[in-house]
This record gives structure tokens, C-alpha cells and sequence, in this order.
């Protein structure tokens, strides 16, 4: 939403201004920047930017979108305004794109490895308070987000199976007291889990850590036994290990390495 994306550009702005950009003593006038890209990417966090004007004296024209491939020494767009809110907003304006353009390019990479046979899937492992930014930003590299948060779906994972007798206890007293239209997620770490899981006709697995081998029996029991089962790999997942889950008939892989191992891709500022 427009006010959350606001909200988010004042915070992130008073964290580096503080009490004052010291420099709004030296400087005056109206002027222009534009930003360019020094790498090839995906661009990201044009949605939050765009809003700048609402909150400083700038108004901004992008030549890009969310989504689009840059290159490098393309312009992403150019910036008009106050002098001092320009070079008072700089760094934050450049954060926001850097850190959303490498979290969709890094998410663009494991996309284009899947030939579109099966879905990527980010995960909750993001940096506190910047969850909804860094998911925007993995979508924008056309990832599928996978939880939000806790409360969009329940996903008993070892440490909640540790506090029950089995999984069948566990889903069943989930089943009793989650509301009706919750999905239900397994993280298994053996085939004897998977069967157990899907004999209570939960909606998906995650194989977790499992050996290739492994995971093709359990595609081969979905499919002869619970057709209706999402199967999910995760982990540690990576660009050099994806691509051998591509062909095992598997629904999605998810990574956290997707954001947390993301790096800034390089922009600039220059005054015109």
C-alpha cells in the first residue's frame, strides 16, 4: 500500500538525517541528478521511490520499471528539486534501489535455472523489519513468496513436532483449532514422515535436506497416493545446487539464500 511504502521512506529517512543534514547550512537552491546503473540487473524499489515527492522536495522521473532488465551505464531516472533535499535524501534513495535491485537480480538467477518446470520460493530468513521490502524485492526477480509471516500458514516444523507424540497428534489437534481455510505444511526430514504427513492429508510437504533418491520416492508416493500434496525442497539450497531438483517432479524449491545472500548491485548519483 501507498501508506506503508510511505511510512517506510520517512523511517528509513530519519535514521540517516537525524536531528539535521548539517549540509542544508551550505547549500541552496534548486537542481537536478540522475541515477545510474554500474551493473547489469534487475531494477528494483522504483514502487517505494516513486514516492518520494509525498514526504521531500523532489520530484522523480523513472525511465525504467520494476522488473526491467539494466545495464550498466543505463540512466534509471532523473531527479528535480531542492538542492538540500536532494543531497539529504541521496544515500537512502540509493540503499533502497542497491539493496531491492540485488535481492531481484540474485532472485532472477534461480528463476531462470528452473526453465519454468518449477516454482522458487523465498523464505521468512529476512532482516527484522524489512520483510514486505525484501519479498517485493524477490518477486520483482519473479519468485514466488512463500509465507509472509506465521500467521498465513501453519508449518509444523521439527521443534513443533519435538512437543508431540507424532504427526498425526500434531495435525490432528491443529485441524481442531486452526480456522478452516488455513493450509497446513510438514517439514520432513525422513520418507517415513512424508507418509505419515500425507496419510493426514495435509497440503504440502517440505522435504528437508533430503537425498535426491529420497525425495524421488516421495514424488512417487504423491503421485500414486496423495496427488493433491504439494511437495516443497528446502535446504541449503543454492545457484549451484538447484539445478539438480529441477527434474524430480517436485512442486517448488525454497531458499533463503534467495535474500540473505543477496549483494547491492551498484548505482550512482551524479548532480547535473
Amino acid at each position: 500500500m501507498k501508506f506503508e511504502k510511505i511510512e517506510f521512506l520517512k523511517k528509513a529517512l530519519k535514521e540517516d538525517i537525524g536531528r539535521g543534514d548539517l549540509a542544508r547550512f551550505i547549500v541552496v537552491g534548486q537542481s537536478s541528478a540522475i541515477i545510474k546503473a554500474k551493473q547489469n540487473g534487475i531494477l528494483s524499489g522504483v514502487e517505494y521511490i516513486k514516492y518520494i515527492n509525498e514526504i521531500a522536495d523532489i520530484d522523480v522521473e523513472f525511465f525504467y520499471n520494476d522488473l526491467d532488465e539494466i545495464k550498466e551505464g543505463d540512466i534509471i531516472c532523473e531527479l528535480k528539486g531542492s538542492s538540500k533535499d536532494l543531497l539529504s535524501c541521496e544515500r537512502t534513495i540509493l540503499d533502497i534501489l542497491q539493496h531491492s535491485s540485488g535481492i531481484a537480480t540474485n532472485a532472477k538467477k534461480y528463476v531462470e535455472l528452473t526453465k519454468n518446470k518449477i516454482k522458487i520460493l523465498d523464505t521468512r530468513k529476512t532482516r527484522p523489519l524489512l520483510r514486505t521490502f525484501e519479498k517485493y524485492s524477490s518477486k520483482n526477480g519473479g519468485v514466488t513468496n512463500h509465507r509472509m509471516g506465521l500467521d498465513d500458514c501453519l508449518m509444523l516444523k521439527d521443534t513443533h513436532l519435538a512437543l508431540f507424540e507424532n504427526i498425526t497428534q500434531a495435525v490432528k489437534k491443529a485441524r481442531k483449532n486452526i480456522p478452516f481455510t488455513t493450509k497446513i505444511e510438514v517439514e520432513c526430514e525422513t520418507y517415513e514422515q512424508v507418509v505419515e504427513a500425507m496419510c493426514n492429508q495435509v497440503e504440502i510437504i517440505m522435504c528437508d535436506n533430503m537425498s535426491e533418491d529420497e525425495i524421488k520416492k516421495v514424488v512417487e508416493y504423491r503421485n500414486k497416493f496423495a496427488k493433491q500434496t504439494l511437495i516443497e525442497v528446502s535446504g541449503n539450497i543454492t545457484l549451484e545446487t538447484t539445478p539438480k531438483y529441477i527434474d524430480l517432479g517436485i512442486d517448488a524449491i525454497s531458499s533463503g539464500s534467495i535474500i540473505h545472500q543477496a549483494t547491492f548491485l551498484d548505482f550512482s548519483m551524479k548532480m547535473k
